[in-house]
């Protein structure tokens, strides 16, 4: 470090222009200032707000969503650095959103926890572990953040999302009841949707205690989501714009203080600028390095300029900036290093690119016995990035890959995988191949990131990490797992396409565990996608036989409750309460909760069928108790929808309501579009009770236009037959008409309960049209089909009893009415209305 004083512009011999030069005076022990400094101008209101929100949720002690919107450099980042420095006696903790990678969906909340529970990077498991139960209260939530934060292995069964925003909103609440806690999510347009949800329920569900979550955005996170922190009472978002002109001289004036420019370039500075607070700084920062250039070559555009500063480097730090960039916005000295072997003196060019302030040093490294770098804006990162050979890159991702490996482990798998698969990539654009070894250990990487975006029930994640790890190096388990993410989201095409080819692969391979999990899904396929229910149980049945001492809980599982559920489409209400018991115990015996959840649920469903209302209550409950011991959204909204159920056929419209509400809201969460639409059917089913038609119309809409492209038959032919029975009520007999005689067409020729309902629903329209006698016959014909069960049986035969009354045949009507009354004097009536 020295004490410089400036001597002037030199003329030198091969240059067109003046440089401006310091003589050393003497050395210090201080540490060198930037020539530049950039103060906060401009900001005040924004900044007032910022105080006085956080003084609100000190008042009310409740959490407060607070969103920074701006385009690159408008200064959000600066800001919100402004705004920490002035807080005392609280916690601020920040996480970036990566605009890289696959399956790093909680990195912010990760590096949030590990900071405050002083896990570095190259902690092993077991120590990072036990770190983070010492800063726990409880240790479920450790365990829990662990599996997001990636120190523990990810399990197989999807079962861990709500209970990671559960474990969130316990760690923060835990954290902001010592002092008040600030969260800081970085870039949060980058962030994946469950990222976004696990945010907004630390916003509605943190009570008693005083956090803000700070959000800082582009503008485009509004185009993916519109509604971000809308209908919040405890929600605040801003837009930081370009500066006016007047604050824009400020700005230029107060960075020139100590520098001599022409009036012209001060001028044209802010002319090019157009208020952007980080391209006046850049401007600036490049004129006093080239002091002299003719003003006319300053860059239009802030990219340009910063490519312009970077170009105008020394070879040496021009290389570690481009080495740097590769790793993305945060660096390490020693991956530099491994990166640019042949690097000299790598301190003092870090020390020369911190004074001229393209790096800025972190206050804390996530890698013990390690500095740690920043990037002082991602456009820098960015720009120098760009400036590589994609030959290069290739190369670079790869060495940083293997880097995280020796330094990191599995705590940064997804990151790792992402170079991985970058640099096969680029092999790929420019050679058409990739290295064997490399595309193997990408593979595997992806596979490993994918099995754990799938434990997080994060499907669509993990669909495309896999697809990935497929691609690479295709082996038969990852060719499942991939497969397996598409089932999950219920995506039945390609389920059908790549579940054959894993069964044929697995037979020939005698691999009877992969061979069954196959044979499961496709007898799903064949349920939900052809409505092909003998198909159905042809495959559920070789299933259960080639998994039968394989030993794997889930596997079995997954088998025997879909055997129940073709029982049930079958009509054989026998067989589905034998096989959903059999894969209770399997669940219970395995200890999986979640799948316990998901049993006890189907069984209440089989009791519903029946009519046995009481014993169908245990079993929800139970299913509502276990949901939320074992954390799994999707078994929690299983168990919803069968609440829903419940109450329905109890007359508790209200209690329906909120429970088929919430079980709409998870599967929307997981992307699980079969069930979201169901979901919507059985809600208009409620808008119907309320006599509320237009609601009704409107949410089985919403239900065809979600399962029609899916080429789902199960599903839409009833929710085609509720709208037209609804558009018969209404007297659009025409479209009812159409939509009746598709719901026919869809319905699988096994699918004995729909073929009843739908059967029944084009008997109520030929009735409205006038059509008695093929009315009468089509809903004599449903009648008759139903007379084996119960709950089916209501809908037909009270419809076809009023149509009796309504043409003055009492007489005839009334063992029709008798039978209804038969199953159930105390809920056939109000079974109907959801039969």
């Amino acid at each position: 470090r020295v004490v410089t004083e400036d001597v002037g512009p030199l003329e030198l011999k091969g240059r067109d222009t003046p440089l401006w030069a310091w003589r050393i005076v003497c050395a210090t022990d201080g540490a060198a200032r930037p020539k530049v400094q950039a103060p906060l101008v401009g900001r005040d209101a924004e900044l007032d707000l910022l105080e006085n929100t956080f003084g609100r949720c000190l008042r009310d002690r409740r959490a407060h969503l607070f969103t920074i919107y701006g385009d690159p450099g408008v200064g959000k980042s600066r800001l919100t650095r402004e705004f920490a420095s002035t807080l005392e006696g609280a916690t601020v903790l920040a996480g970036r959103c990566l605009p890289y990678g696959e399956g790093i969906t909680y990195w912010p909340l990760a590096e949030m926890v590990k900071s405050a529970a002083g896990i570095d990077d190259d902690d092993d498991s077991e120590e990072a572990l036990e770190k983070l139960r010492a800063s726990c209260e409880v240790e479920a939530v450790a365990d829990l953040l662990g599996l997001a934060s990636g120190i523990l292995a990810a399990v197989e069964g999807e079962r861990s999302r709500e209970e990671l925003a559960w474990a969130a909103r316990a760690w923060a609440q835990s954290v902001a009841e010592v002092q008040p806690l600030v969260l800081v999510f970085e870039d949060i347009h980058w962030a994946e949707e469950p990222l976004l949800e696990l945010v907004e329920h630390l916003a509605a569900w943190v009570r008693d205690a005083p956090l803000l979550l700070v959000c800082l955005a582009r503008p485009e996170l509004l185009e993916v989501r519109p509604d971000w922190g809308g209908g919040r009472l405890r929600a605040t978002a801003i837009e930081l714009e370009p500066l006016p002109p007047a604050e824009s001289e400020e700005l230029a004036d107060a960075l020139l203080s100590a520098h001599r420019l022409p009036e012209d370039v001060r001028e044209l500075v802010l002319e090019k600028t157009e208020g952007n607070p980080l391209f006046v700084e850049e401007t600036i920062r490049m004129l006093v390095e080239e002091d002299g250039r003719p003003a006319g070559l300053i860059p239009d555009t802030l990219q340009a300029l910063i490519a312009a500063r970077i170009d105008r480097l020394e070879p040496p730090q021009k290389t570690l900036l481009q080495r740097a960039s590769v790793m993305g916005r945060i660096f390490w000295p020693s991956a530099v290093e491994r990166l640019a072997p042949d690097l000299e003196g790598l301190d003092r060019l870090l020390d020369d690119l911190l004074f001229r302030e393209f790096v800025l040093e972190e206050p804390r490294s996530t890698i013990s016995g390690e500095r740690a770098y920043r990037f002082k804006h991602v456009l820098i990162r960015e720009v120098a990035y760009s400036t590589l050979a994609k030959t290069a890159r290739a190369e670079l991702h790869e060495a940083f890959a293997h880097w995280l490996a020796d330094r990191a482990g599995e705590e940064l798998l997804e990151i790792r995988a992402y170079h991985l698969e970058q640099a096969c990539s680029i092999h790929l654009e420019l050679d058409g191949s990739c290295p064997p070894e490399l595309a193997q250990a990408a593979a595997e990487a992806l596979e490993a990131a994918g099995r754990r975006a799938l434990s997080r029930e994060s499907f669509q994640t993990a669909r495309r990490v896999l697809l990935q790890a497929v691609e690479l190096a295709p082996t038969l388990e990852r060719r499942y797992f991939a497969a397996r993410a598409a089932w999950r989201l219920a995506d039945y095409p390609a389920v059908a396409v790549e579940m054959e080819d894993v069964r044929a692969a697995a037979a020939e391979a005698h691999d009877r565990q992969l061979h069954g999990r196959a044979l499961t899904a496709l007898a799903e396929v064949a349920l939900n996608q052809a409505a092909d229910a003998v198909r159905a149980r042809e495959l559920a049945d070789e299933a259960l036989e080639k998994l039968a001492d394989e030993g794997h809980a889930l596997a079995q599982f997954e088998a025997l409750s879909t055997r129940a559920h073709v029982s049930g489409w079958l009509g054989e209400s026998e067989e589905d309460l034998r096989y959903m018991e059999q894969a209770l115990m399997v669940a219970t015996v395995a200890g999986r909760k979640d799948l316990e959840t998901l049993a006890a649920q189907g069984l209440a469903m089989s009791y519903l069928t029946r009519l046995e209302l009481d014993r169908a209550e245990q079993l929800v409950r139970r299913a509502l108790s276990l949901s939320e011991e074992s954390g799994s959204i999707r078994a929690r909204a299983s168990a919803l929808a069968t609440d829903g159920s419940l109450h329905l056929l109890r007359e508790e419209i209200d209690e329906a309501e909120v429970s088929y509400s919430e079980a709409r809201r998870l599967f929307d969460e997981l992307g699980v579009a079969q069930y979201a639409a169901h979901s919507r059917m059985m809600l208009a089913r409620v808008a119907e009770r309320r006599g509320d038609d237009d609601t009704a119309e409107r949410l089985l809409r919403e239900a065809m236009r979600i399962l029609r492209p899916m080429g789902d038959r199960a599903f839409l032919c009833e929710v085609e037959r509720r709208l037209a029975q609804l558009l018969v009520r209404t007297g659009r007999v025409e479209e009812a008409e159409r939509l009746a005689l598709s719901a026919l067409e869809t319905v699988g020729p096994e699918d004995a309960t729909s073929l009843i309902t739908t059967t029944m629903a084009l008997g109520v329209v030929r009735a409205a049209q006038g059509r008695d006698e093929e009315a009468e016959q089509l809903m004599r014909q449903a009648v008759e089909a139903a007379s084996s069960f119960k709950l089916f049986a209501i809908e037909p035969l009270l419809t076809f009893t009023q149509f009796l009354k309504d043409r003055g045949r009492e007489e005839e009507a009334a063992p029709y009415e008798a039978r209804w009354a038969e199953l159930s004097p105390t809920v056939a009536k109000r079974a109907a209305r959801i039969a």
